[in-house]
């Protein structure tokens, strides 16, 4: 085991035996005909799968039944967003919203699985769509930002901002919100005009040009506080009040942090090592998938705590926490992989020899020594990341999953496939259940007492 956590380079594997390992069963969802790159939850049993064909499906996510097949765009879908019914509207049923290529956003019913109405006004692809539920309207991002309410009335929009498009977005307080847009973060604000409650002016407020490379992922950790992540590695922690900058990591590869890199092979790393794909984060952490590795990164202590530098094979798509101090992230190399943040066994401080050292005037050096030693156990990360399960199925690169609790775990591929992994102990317990009421109704049951 010893030997294992010494060669950092190489990644952690795990045995045939997976103990803490639940997922033992998985069922296979076909019918997407290209990679699939997006999953929404609907509610707490059923799930929305979308990608590059241009097909929704809604699913369900206990028994994988596919419930329906949402046909209307023409092009690959680029964003999808769940719904949620106003308490004012009359329309009940969860909704969800897709983005395609073919320049369409369309609002599709889920209980009905009907088209109830399209927009085809847009210039440009839509990157990312954002429903901000308090204010009733949602928020489209591409080459500008648009405004509308639930009807689908646009109500504002900037000018335009970008060829390339907002490639994020995220809601802040104070009806703000903000939008990466290549390497500047541009924090706009939306205005109620004063004709009445369903008009709206949006303001650009700021712009926070920090990043020195393209912003890949944006995320809220509260109220206070958002992270964003950048091609090169970057991480910065702001302020969600004011937009000022709190906090950043940029060394993930600093040696000082790993002292186990050698400084040469820090040159060769090629950007993609370092590139920030997706960000996550619970009250007081951030998760980070950055290259092939996962970061866990401390908000109080503003610091990174816990790392796996190789994690995966290759580049980190997706990461999740969930309870148990668990981690799940996926990867282009076809992985699931499941995680535990476990302490570090803290090893005592070594006691520094005086006397001698001293009466030889030695004491300075050793002083500085001292002080550096202190510096390196500051920085050494206090936790582990336990590699607890490994789910194999598929044959590409796995661009997302959702975590279910109890129901399992959905995850979607290039492989145009969809796997549902179950707790096979449960779907077992479930299975005997049936049997058991089956036989009983039957009256095949004889209960002798």
């Amino acid at each position: 085991k010893s030997e294992e956590q010494t060669s950092k380079s190489s990644v952690q594997t795990i045995g045939e035996e997976q103990i803490q390992n639940p997922y033992t069963e998985l069922l296979v969802l076909k019918g997407h005909q290209d990679i699939v790159r997006f999953l929404v939850q609907i509610d707490d049993s059923r799930f929305a799968s979308a990608g590059d064909d241009g097909i929704i499906f809604l699913w369900n996510a206990q028994t994988g039944e596919k419930l329906f097949e949402l046909h209307g765009h023409t092009h690959k879908i680029t964003a999808i967003a769940p719904f949620p019914s106003s308490d004012s509207s009359e329309e009940k049923n969860p909704l969800i919203l897709t983005a395609s290529a073919d320049r369409t956003v369309i609002v599709w019913d889920c209980s009905s699985g009907r088209q109830v109405q399209k927009v085809s006004c847009f210039h440009s692809t839509v990157k990312c769509l954002t429903v901000l539920q308090r204010l009733n309207v949602w928020l489209s991002g591409g080459s500008d930002l648009c405004v509308w309410n639930r009807k689908l009335d646009l109500l504002c929009k900037t000018s335009h901002l970008t060829d390339a498009g907002i490639t994020a977005l995220a809601e802040l307080p104070k009806n703000c919100v903000a939008a990466a847009v290549g390497k500047e973060l541009i924090i706009f604000r939306l205005i109620a005009c004063n004709g009445g409650s369903e008009g709206w002016n949006v303001l650009e407020v700021k712009r926070l040009v920090d990043h020195q490379d393209n912003i890949l992922s944006l995320v809220s950790v509260n109220d206070f506080t958002f992270v964003t992540g950048s091609h090169v590695g970057e991480l910065i922690v702001w302020d969600a009040l004011d937009w000022t900058k709190q906090a950043s990591e940029c060394n993930f590869w600093d040696s000082s942090v790993h002292p186990d890199i050698q400084p040469e092979i820090k040159l060769s790393q090629s950007p993609n090592e370092t590139s920030v794909q997706h960000l996550t984060s619970d009250e007081e952490c951030v998760f980070a998938a950055v290259g092939k590795g996962i970061y866990v990164y401390n908000l109080q202590m503003k610091r990174v705590i816990a790392c796996q530098r190789t994690a995966h094979d290759s580049s980190v798509l997706h990461i999740k926490k969930i309870p148990n101090r668990q981690l799940i992230s996926c990867s282009e190399d076809g992985s699931v992989r499941i995680w535990e943040l476990r302490e570090k066994q803290q090893l005592p401080a070594e006691a520094v020899p005086t006397g001698f050292f001293n009466m030889w005037g030695f004491g300075r050096a050793n002083k500085q020594a001292n002080q550096a030693a202190k510096k390196m156990q500051e920085n050494t990360p206090v936790y582990f990341l336990d590699l607890v399960g490994d789910l194999i199925g598929h044959s590409s690169a796995v661009q997302m999953f959702l975590y279910f609790g109890e129901l399992g775990l959905a995850t979607c591929s290039a492989d145009h496939l969809i796997i549902l992994w179950k707790d096979g102990e449960r779907e077992s317990r479930l299975r005997s259940l049936t049997l058991f009421q089956k036989l009983a109704q039957n009256g095949d049951l004889q209960l002798k007492f």
